[in-house]
Order: structure tokens, then sequence, then C-alpha cells
């Protein structure tokens, strides 16, 4: 199974490749044939894999899912319903990994580059080609090579030195049909610069489809990014995302990442602290109901010394779903006075619900602070019997409890308007499961 589905991407690769322009003479279109090859010898992970243990990729390769022909359409009032009331943000919709430019903002500050792959090799191609494709590791991850030798187009922000972008940057993520979609990011914030970044992926039908997604993220000194994603797909549908994070001195990344949808979920997100001072915080809640998999992994690399780091990952987990949390931290011999913090903790609502937790810790060096743990539990039936004598109705009281286990997690969202949609968001997902 494995070499007939590798053997038909390899042979699609062929096709879309001879519809690109430019002859393959471009610098990224060598990296392009270099991911293809990558992907060639790699083929898809299994749960022989120790990084797949968990997790099989096999249902996604019953299905040869194409690219997207044609002009997509779009509902208005769709996009109307998935945007964020009194947020002021530039809304840039792509639908299958597509850019639709009647849908998408017109970002206005000077300096700033918030556009689309196809323009900014137009006009910013210096710029992109030293940062697109420098940070994610396609000759050691599959989905990152495929996403690599497949993206056709993508969202590229760029913040000079010494900017403050006030308006947050929303990129919408819709599919619609039962195709397969690369979406690219390439953010990078220049010294003493600061942006705020949400991405909401969506369907416009109940379908199978398959994402596979793949972001660099790239901070100078003192630069700051607040990163917020919600994940909110077909339950019929397979959502692959690799983030990769390089971190400068002084700089500070913090993101939050809310899983609610999708049947086969796998979330890489990789930081190295590349320089002294530096500060990351990952947040993340997941709900799994039904056969959902839902898989966080983590990877956070100490290179530096004096440098800290916080997670704290969050899942209830109902009926047959399961979850995954692998956290492994990295200490390296240099990185001296690091402080490094990560927590996982579970509710599992039914029996046949489950968890599969790997914290790690490798530590080289001597003088760090570094704690982590994994904690599986239930609702308190005491707190329930609590709300339910004060004329709280089981829904409610239940939705409640599970509100107050996961709302550490959603206070770590600034923007109070934004924590208040998406408060009410997960309470309606936990109340249509009673």
């Amino acid at each position: 199974m494995d070499n007939d589905i590798k053997n038909w991407y390899l042979s699609n690769f062929k096709t879309f490749e001879s519809t690109l322009n430019g002859s393959g003479k471009t610098a990224f279109e060598r990296v392009r044939r270099g991911a293809i090859t990558s992907f060639s010898e790699l083929g898809f992970p299994t749960t022989k894999n120790e990084d797949w243990k968990y997790t099989n990729v096999s249902p996604i390769l019953k299905h040869k899912y194409n690219l997207a022909d044609g002009t997509p359409s779009v509902s208005p009032d769709l996009i109307k319903q998935l945007t964020f009331e009194d947020v002021d943000a530039c809304v840039i919709t792509q639908v299958n990994g597509q850019v639709i430019p009647g849908f998408s903002d017109e970002f206005k500050q000077d300096g700033v580059i918030v556009t689309d792959f196809q323009d900014a090799f137009k006009n910013h191609a210096d710029l992109l080609n030293t940062y697109l494709g420098k940070y994610s590791k396609f000759k050691d991850e599959s989905f990152i090579a495929l996403n690599t030798a497949f993206v056709e187009n993508g969202i590229f922000i760029f913040v000079p030195d010494n900017t403050t972008v006030e308006q947050t940057i929303h990129i919408l993520h819709l599919s619609d049909g039962a195709f397969v979609s690369h979406p690219r990011n390439l953010f990078v914030v220049g010294k003493h610069s600061s942006v705020k970044i949400i991405e909401t992926f969506y369907a416009q039908s109940e379908e199978e489809y398959f994402r596979n997604s793949v972001s660099e993220v790239v901070l100078a000194e003192n630069a700051f990014i607040d990163h917020l994603k919600v994940q909110d797909e077909s339950k019929k549908s397979y959502h692959i995302s690799n983030v990769q994070i390089h971190q400068e001195a002084s700089s500070n990344y913090s993101a939050t990442c809310i899983d609610l949808g999708g049947k086969l979920v796998r979330n890489n997100i990789n930081v190295v602290l590349n320089n002294e001072n530096c500060e990351t915080h990952l947040y993340g809640f997941f709900l799994g109901t039904g056969t959902q998999l839902i898989d966080n992994h983590t990877f956070v690399d100490h290179a530096m010394p004096h440098c800290f780091s916080n997670e704290l990952y969050k899942g209830i987990l109902d009926d047959k779903s399961t979850g995954v949390f692998n956290g492994k931290i990295i200490v390296r011999p240099d990185a001296q006075k690091t402080n490094a913090l990560q927590s996982n903790k579970t509710l599992l609502l039914s029996d046949d619900a489950s968890i599969n937790a790997k914290p790690q810790l490798e530590i080289f060096a001597d003088d760090v602070k570094c704690t982590h743990g994994a904690t599986i539990g239930q609702l308190d039936d005491e707190a329930l019997f609590y709300l339910r004598a004060r004329g709280i109705d089981k829904e409610m009281a239940n939705a409640l409890l599970r509100h107050a286990f996961m709302s550490d997690v959603l206070e770590n969202i600034k923007d109070e308007s934004l924590r208040k949609q998406l408060d009410d968001l997960v309470i309606e997902r936990f109340t249509e499961k009673e």
C-alpha cells in the first residue's frame, strides 16, 4: 500500500511540475525537486517509527486525493460566520490552499509585507528565497517533503525591524471538496518587532479531504509573535500540521492551539531557542469525540543558555477517541541556566477513550530547572452533584466542569472579545455531546 500510494504521488508530481511557470529555473523549484527526492526516499511513516508509534496514517493512504483545480466556490455568509466579531483583523482567505482575492483584505502598513507567494516571488523574491524552505526539515519528515514538493502558493508575512503591527492578521483556511491541499506559511519578524497572527481551519462541507500544512516562523532579536491556531475541520478529514520556529536572542513566541475537528490530526511543533534569553510558551487544548485521533508532538530545543520555555496541553476525550501527547525537551551542553516547564493533563469521559502521554527530557547541562509531567483523570462527581443541587441541569453542569478544566489554556488569549468567542465555541461543543 505504501509503495503504491507513494508512487501515485510521485507520478502526480511530474504532472504538477509541468504546470508550473519558470521551467524549473527558480531557486525554490530546485528546493521543490530536492523535496520530492526526499519524499521518494522516506515514504510515509509507519507505527514502527518511534515518533509515529501511536498514530497510524494508513487511513490517509487509502485515498488518492487530487489537487483542487479551477476556482472554488466560496460562501460569503460562511466567511462572515467564521471570522471573529469585534477583532480588528486583516482576513486572508485560502480555499484548498489557494488565496481567494475577493475574500481577502489588503493589509496596509508601511514596510510590512502580507501577501501570497505568487506575488512575493515577483516582488520580494530575494527576501522570500532567503527564508523559505530553510527551517522546515523536509529531508527528515515525509509530510514536510510532500508539502514542499507540491506547494503552489502560501502566505508570506514579513515585519521589518522596529515595527509593531497593530492589526491582527487572520488566515482563514477553508476546504471545499475531497482534495489534498498543502498550505504553506512563512512568517518573519524583525528585530524589536511584534505581530499577532490567527490561523483557523474549517470546511465548507462534511467531506473527506487531506490538509497537509507547513509553517516556518522566524523571530529576530527581541521579536514577539502571538500565534493562535483553531482547528475545526470536518470530522471526516485528515489534518497534518508542521510548524518550525526559530528564535534569536530575547525573542518571545507564544502559541495557543485548539483542536476540535478532524478524523486524524497530527500537530508537530518544533522550536529552536538559538540564542540567549528566549521565551517560548506553548498552550494547547484538544477535544476528542467519536473515533477521532488527535496527536500533539512538541519539541523544544534549548540550544543556548538563559532561556525559558513553558508548555501546558490539556485534553478531553470521550466515546472511542484517542489522544497522543509527546512533549520532548532537550537541553544542550551550552544551555546553562535553562528553565523548562511542561505539563499535560487529560480527562477521559468514557471507558473506551484513551490517551498516550510521553513527556521526555534530555538534559546535557548541570545548572538547569526542568519539570515535566502527565496526569489522567475524570470529572469530579462531587463537583457535578454540587452544581446539580443548585438547579443546573446535567448538560450545563458537565459543560461548566469541562470548561473549568481547560480555562487556563484559553486565558492566555489576551484579546477579551476573541477569548469570549472561543469560550462560547468550546462550551457549545461540550453541550453538543450531551
